[in-house]
C-alpha cells in the first residue's frame, strides 16, 4: 500500500512540475514584456526613471528572472531617444556593481535600494552632462529630477511588483498598494506611447482598458482614481496629453456609477464619458478617433474572460469577490481547524483508555498473597536462618510456622507497636526466637506501609490522569463540532440582513453569521460607529429578533477599526430568563475571614451557575479548600467538561494535592437561562429550597464532600423553575442552627415563609439575621446563605418590522 501510495505522490509531483515551470514562464514573459516597455518609457522625451527602478526591484524580488527581464529592458532602451539608449544600460551597470558591493559587506537589502537606485541614477546623468556639449542648470536640474523621479519609483514598484508575482490564498490589497499598482500599470503603457493601429493610439486603448477592468470591479471610486492615475502618468510622457488625465477620469467614474449593468453597462459609462469630455477638449475629426478608441477599449473588455475579473476581485477589499474569496478562505481554515482538533482529541481519548487499561490491570494496593509471603521470606532469611530449628519448623511443620507467622502480622496490623510479651503464649513454646522475629516482622510492615502509601499515590494519579485525559478529549471533540458548525456559509441570510438594514438606511461593511442555532444565535455586523446614537441596540437588535424570530442583544461593541470609524458589533441570542442574586455571610465567632466560599457566575454557554462551598473547619484553611474547589470546578464547567468528571476531577486533585484528611463542601445550581431547567449538584452539602409564592421545595442529596474517598457519588437534581422563583442556598451553620431536638428541614422552611420580601439580597440578610437571633447572637459555625431570583428578561427595545422580509430560514445544525 505505501509503495502505491509512494508512486501516487511521485506522479502527481511530477505532474505538478511541469505546471509550476509553465506558471513560472508566464510570469517571466509578463515581467520581461513590462520590462521592453519601461526601458523605452520616457517623460518629455527627456528622463527615463522607469527602467533603472524596475530592474532594481527585479533584482531583490525576483532574481531568478534577473538575465530575460534585464535584457528586455536594454532592448527596450534602443527604442528610447537618445542619449536614453546608452544612459539606461549605463544606470544598471552601475546599479549592479553597487549592489555586488554591498553584498560583500552583507549589506545587500531591499530598503537600500531606492538610495542605490538614486545614487546610479545621478551618477550616470551627472557624467553624461559633463561629457556633453555644455553644463547648464537647466541640464543639473533636469538630471536630480530624474534621479529622484527614479528613487520615488523605486518605493512604488517595491509595493506593486510582489502583488503581481507573489500569489497568496488569504490576501487583501491595501489603499496604498492598489494605487502603487495603478501606477506601475499606467508607466507600462508610457512605454506604448507613439504606438499606433490604423491610427488608433495604443496607450489611449489600453488605459481605457484598464479603466474598464477596475471600474467593474471596485465601482466608480476605483473607476476614477485609475482614470486619474492613469491620465496623470500619460501626460508626463506626453504634454498634448493632458486633457487625457480628465477624459479618463469622468469616464472611469462614469463607467464605475453603472456597474449594476455589469459588462454592458460599464462599457455604456465608459462611452458616454470619453465621448462627452472628447467634444470638449478636441476637434471634431479627432472626436471620432477617440470614439473608436473607445470602441476598441469595450471590444477587449467584452472578450475578456469573468474568470479574469473574479481573479482581481479576489484582492480588492470591498467587491463581492474579495467577500466570497476570504469566506471561502475562512472556511478552509476552520474545516482544517476542526480536523487537526478531531486528531488531537482521538490521541487524547487513546491515552486515556491505555492510562484506563493500565489502571485495571494494576488492583488497587492492598495486602495480597505475594506481599504476606515477601514477609515470611524475610523472616525466614533473617532470624530464622541463624536458628537451630529452621529446618523443624520451616520444613516439619511448614504449615504450622505459616499459621502462627500470619497471626503475627494480622496482630501487628491490628497494634503496630505490639511486644512480644502481648504475643500468643504458645508461640513462645514454638520459637524460641520470638523478638527477633517480632521485630524483623514490625520493619518489613512499616517498609510495607511506606510501600502502599506510593503505590496508592500512583494508582490514584493514574487514575486521574486517565479521567482528564477522557475529559480533554471530549471537550476537544465539542470544540471540533463547534469549529465545523461555525464553517457553515450563510451568504443567503447574511444578504438577507443586509437589504433589511439597508431599507433602514443603516450602511454595513461586513456581515459574518456564526450560528443560527436556536438558543444560540451569534451573528458579527461591522458598522459605522457613531457615538451617542446607539443604532446597534435601539435598531438593528430589534430588527434582526423580528427576521430571526427569537430575541437578539448586543453582547459586545469594539472599534476595531479608528481611523475609519468603524465598530464590530456581537449579537447573540438574549436569554429568555435572567437570575438576580444575594449574599449574606458571617464567620465563626464573629471572626473577619469565614471558611465558606461562594460564587454567582455566568458559565458562557447561556448557563447561570450558583454555587456555595464549605470547607473543613473554620478560617483561613477551610476557606483556601472551599474557594479552591469552586474556582477549579468552575473553570472546568466553562471549558465544557461534563459536569460529572468536573467534580471527579475536583475530587481526585483535592485528594492528591495534600497527604492530610482535607475536604470541602460542594451545592451548585446550573441554571439554563433559556428554559429556567436547573441542575443541582450535591456534594456533602445542606439541602436548598425553592420558594414558589408560599410553598417551600427542598432539594436534598445524601453523599459525602469531595477529597475524602476517591470514588465519589455525585447526586443530580433536575428541577424546572418558573419565572418569581426563589432559589436559597445555605452552609451547615444555617441549617444546623436550631440544634438536633429538631426538625431542621420543618424550621428552616417556616423561618422562609415568614421572610416577605421578593428581593435576593433582603432575603439573605433576613435569614442570617433571623438565625443570630435564635442563637441568642452566637455565631458557632462559619454561615454563609446565597440566594437567587428568576426572571422573565424583558428586553429594553421593542422588535422592529421590515415590510417585505419574511422569517429567516435557518440552516440545518452540524452534528
Amino acid at each position: 500500500m505505501y509503495s502505491r501510495l509512494g508512486v501516487t505522490l511521485g506522479s502527481l509531483s511530477a505532474l505538478k512540475r511541469p505546471l509550476d515551470m509553465l506558471a513560472a514562464k508566464k510570469w517571466m514573459i509578463l515581467l520581461s514584456f513590462m520590462g521592453f516597455l519601461l526601458g523605452r518609457a520616457t517623460i518629455l522625451d527627456e528622463l527615463s526613471p522607469f527602467a533603472a527602478a524596475f530592474f532594481a526591484v527585479i533584482v531583490f524580488v525576483r532574481r531568478d528572472y534577473l538575465l530575460p527581464v534585464g535584457a528586455a529592458v536594454m532592448a527596450g532602451s534602443l527604442f528610447a531617444p537618445y542619449p536614453n539608449m546608452l544612459i539606461i544600460p549605463a544606470e544598471m551597470i552601475i546599479f549592479y556593481l553597487i549592489l555586488r558591493g554591498l553584498e560583500s559587506y552583507e549589506r545587500a537589502e531591499l530598503s537600500y535600494a531606492p538610495m542605490m537606485v538614486f545614487v546610479s541614477t545621478f551618477v550616470v546623468n551627472l557624467f553624461a552632462t559633463l561629457v556633453g556639449p555644455s553644463m547648464t542648470w537647466y541640464s543639473m536640474m533636469m538630471l536630480t529630477l530624474d534621479a529622484v523621479l527614479s528613487f520615488v519609483l523605486t518605493l512604488v514598484f517595491i509595493q506593486a511588483i510582489p502583488v503581481l508575482t507573489f500569489r497568496k490564498k488569504n490576501y487583501m490589497l491595501k489603499n496604498e498598494e492598489i494605487l502603487c499598482l495603478i501606477i506601475l500599470l499606467a508607466s507600462v503603457m508610457t512605454g506604448a506611447v507613439g504606438w499606433a493601429v490604423h491610427g488608433l493610439s495604443a496607450e489611449h486603448v489600453l488605459s481605457r482598458y484598464l479603466i474598464l477592468l477596475f471600474a467593474l470591479v471596485g465601482g466608480a471610486p476605483l473607476g476614477a482614481s485609475v482614470g486619474v492615475v492613469t491620465g496623470l502618468i500619460l501626460s508626463l510622457a506626453d504634454i498634448s496629453a493632458f486633457a487625457q488625465m480628465s477624459l479618463l477620469a469622468f469616464a472611469g467614474m462614469l463607467a464605475g456609477m453603472l456597474r449594476e449593468g455589469k459588462k454592458a453597462g460599464v462599457s455604456l459609462g465608459m462611452l458616454l464619458g470619453a465621448t462627452i469630455l472628447s467634444i470638449y477638449f478636441n476637434k471634431p475629426e479627432q472626436v471620432l478617433l477617440s470614439t473608436w478608441e473607445t470602441c476598441a477599449a469595450i471590444g477587449l473588455f467584452l472578450i475578456t474572460p469573468k474568470s479574469f475579473f473574479q481573479m482581481i476581485g479576489k484582492y480588492v477589499p470591498g467587491t463581492q469577490d474579495h467577500t466570497r474569496s476570504q469566506h471561502e478562505y475562512a472556511k478552509r481554515v476552520r474545516d482544517l481547524t476542526a480536523e487537526r482538533v478531531t486528531q488531537f482529541s482521538q490521541v487524547f481519548r487513546q491515552l486515556s483508555q491505555s492510562f484506563g487499561q493500565a489502571t485495571q490491570s494494576m488492583h488497587p494496593p492492598g495486602k495480597q498473597a505475594e506481599e504476606l509471603n515477601h514477609f515470611m521470606d524475610a523472616a525466614a532469611q533473617g532470624t530464622c536462618a541463624a536458628c537451630f530449628k529452621q529446618s523443624h519448623c520451616w520444613d516439619a511443620k511448614f504449615y504450622q510456622t505459616y499459621k502462627y507467622m500470619s497471626d503475627i502480622m494480622t496482630s501487628i496490623e491490628n497494634k503496630p507497636d505490639l511486644r512480644a510479651e502481648e504475643l500468643p503464649p504458645e508461640l513462645g513454646k514454638f520459637c524460641t526466637k520470638r523478638e527477633e522475629v517480632l521485630e524483623v516482622l514490625k520493619q518489613q510492615y512499616h517498609l510495607y506501609q511506606n510501600d502502599m502509601q506510593w503505590k496508592r499515590q500512583i494508582f490514584d494519579s493514574r487514575h486521574l490522569v486517565a479521567e482528564q485525559l477522557s475529559g480533554v478529549s471530549q471537550v476537544m471533540e465539542d470544540l471540533a463540532r463547534e469549529i465545523k458548525r461555525e464553517s457553515q456559509t450563510m451568504h443567503i441570510q447574511e444578504e438577507q440582513i443586509r437589504e433589511a438594514l439597508l431599507q433602514l438606511g443603516l450602511s454595513v461593511q461586513g456581515i459574518d453569521i456564526i450560528s443560527l442555532d436556536s438558543g444560540h444565535v451569534e451573528i458579527e455586523i461591522i458598522h459605522a460607529y457613531t457615538k451617542g446614537y446607539d443604532e446597534c441596540r435601539k435598531i438593528i437588535a430589534p430588527m434582526l429578533s423580528d427576521i430571526i424570530g427569537e430575541h437578539i442583544a448586543v453582547v459586545g461593541e469594539v472599534l476595531t477599526h479608528p481611523k475609519d470609524g468603524l465598530a464590530t458589533v456581537r449579537f447573540k441570542s438574549a436569554k429568555t430568563f435572567e437570575i438576580t442574586t444575594g449574599v449574606a455571610a458571617a464567620a465563626k465567632g464573629g471572626d473577619l475571614l469565614s471558611g465558606d466560599s461562594f460564587s454567582t457566575v455566568e458559565l458562557g454557554n447561556g448557563t447561570f451557575a450558583v454555587a456555595l462551598s464549605d470547607g473543613m473547619g473554620n478560617g483561613e484553611r477551610a476557606r483556601l479548600e472551599s474557594s479552591s474547589a469552586l474556582n477549579i470546578l468552575e473553570q472546568l464547567l466553562q471549558s465544557g467538561m461534563d459536569e460529572r468528571l468536573a467534580i471527579k476531577s475536583v475530587n481526585s486533585i483535592l485528594m492528591l494535592r495534600s497527604p492530610e484528611e482535607i475536604y470541602a463542601t460542594v451545592d451548585m445550581a446550573l441554571i439554563d437561562q433559556y428554559s429556567a431547567q436547573t441542575t443541582f449538584m450535591k456534594i456533602g452539602s445542606t439541602p436548598s429550597f425553592i420558594k414558589r409564592g408560599k410553598e417551600v421545595i427542598p432539594v436534598t442529596a445524601s453523599n459525602l464532600p469531595i477529597g475524602i474517598i476517591q470514588d465519589i457519588e455525585v447526586d443530580f437534581v433536575s428541577l424546572q423553575l418558573q419565572a418569581g422563583d426563589v432559589l436559597i442556598m445555605m452552609t451547615d451553620g444555617i441549617y444546623d442552627a436550631p440544634g438536633y431536638a429538631v426538625n431542621k428541614e420543618i424550621w428552616m422552611k417556616r423561618i422562609i415563609q415568614e421572610v416577605d420580601s421578593s428581593d435576593p439580597q433582603e432575603i439573605a440578610d433576613m435569614l442570617l439575621e433571623k438565625v443570630i437571633r435564635y442563637q441568642q447572637n452566637h455565631i458557632h459555625d462559619d454561615m454563609t446563605v446565597v440566594v437567587g431570583r428568576v426572571d422573565h428578561f424583558h428586553p429594553e427595545w421593542a422588535n422592529v418590522h421590515v415590510p417585505g422580509f419574511s422569517r429567516m430560514e435557518r440552516p440545518r445544525t452540524v452534528s
